[in-house]
């Protein structure tokens, strides 16, 4: 078995350290201002500190089995977010077929290209093959009511919680000249400069916000949060460019599009879930919603991310 990077260990020591810090406070704060469990904000903050725990051993241990552990583990976090995804549209009997094929043809079929390292075609299997062909499948079927609708939801699923899901492990098959052999740490730079921007825009809007950036999508968030977590965020992604094969103003650059399209992308999928009368995609991750309600920043950053490493540093 190879032994992962020194730079590798280092992040996810440090990642552990934050936690075991963040679950003493926890237990602290537990101790002695919820001992009954009475205090709704700190029960929700003790669950969010357990959900992060099992999140990070697993990402770490993905990252540490390398493109064949990323990539399972993401080919999984698709299937999650698409389930919770479709569970919300308006499909019929008619569009099983063409349901199944996305699952167990269409989602299997991305990763192994990407497993594979085949850009030419991963890069267009889904917005071009999938995106013609399935509409086909369920035309067939003879069910023409609501059938743009029900269409558009499903390739708009397929291309969220699978096409641009797929952008993460596809850092792995970049070649950056000097770099050799740590393209998983591209990975953890853009996990943890998304999820730091999630908690600072959360930590500056409790400080400071006072006015709403979006209040009908999402009422919490306010432009100080917004501005003090994306600045905040983009000097955490600068400070991580040791990790990385950028300068800390590249990585800087880099960390600010990073911060930018995940906060659009959760404003897009908050739009969708006040579209469908719900709070969190799902509830399977205690104190998180579900799998997409994790992932919501991730999958607007990543292909964007994927794209500006592969065109300014990347031989392939």
């Amino acid at each position: 078995m190879t032994m992962p990077h020194p730079h590798l260990v280092a992040v996810l020591g440090g990642l552990l350290a934050v936690l075991i810090v963040a679950s003493a406070i926890g237990y602290r704060l537990q101790r002695r201002l919820s001992p009954d469990g009475s205090n709704a904000v700190i029960e929700n903050l003790n669950d969010r500190i357990r959900a992060w725990w099992v999140m990070v051993v697993l990402m770490g241990l993905a990252l540490i089995g390398g493109k064949t552990g990323v990539t399972v583990l993401f080919a999984f976090c698709s299937f999650a977010a698409l389930r919770e995804f479709i569970t919300l549209t308006n499909t019929r009997r008619a569009d099983h077929w063409a349901l199944a094929a996305g699952f167990f043809v269409v989602l299997p079929v991305q990763y192994y290209l990407i497993w594979i390292d085949w850009y030419g075609l991963y890069s267009i299997f889904i917005p071009v093959y999938a995106f013609l062909l399935m509409p086909i499948v369920a035309a067939l079927r003879g069910d023409t009511d609501h059938f743009l609708v029900r269409i558009a939801e499903v390739q708009w699923a397929l291309m969220i919680c699978v096409f641009c899901t797929s952008h993460v492990p596809a850092l792995l098959s970049l070649d950056i000249p000097g770099y050799q052999g740590r393209n998983v740490l591209l990975i953890a730079f853009l996990v943890i400069v998304v999820q730091m921007s999630d908690v600072l825009q959360y930590v500056w809007g409790k400080l400071l916000g006072r006015t709403k950036i979006a209040p009908r999508l999402s009422p919490s968030k306010t432009v100080e949060g917004f501005l003090g977590g994306a600045l905040s965020a983009t000097a955490v992604g600068a400070a991580l460019s040791w990790m990385t094969p950028f300068s800390p103003l590249q990585a800087a650059f880099l960390a600010l599009a990073i911060v930018l399209m995940g906060f659009f992308g959760g404003l897009v999928m908050s739009a969708i879930k006040r579209d469908r009368g719900i709070k969190d995609w799902g509830q399977l991750i205690a104190g998180h919603g579900g799998f997409l309600d994790r992932l919501d920043s991730v999958v607007f950053s990543a292909p964007i991310f994927f794209h500006l490493v592969r065109y300014g540093w990347s031989t392939t």
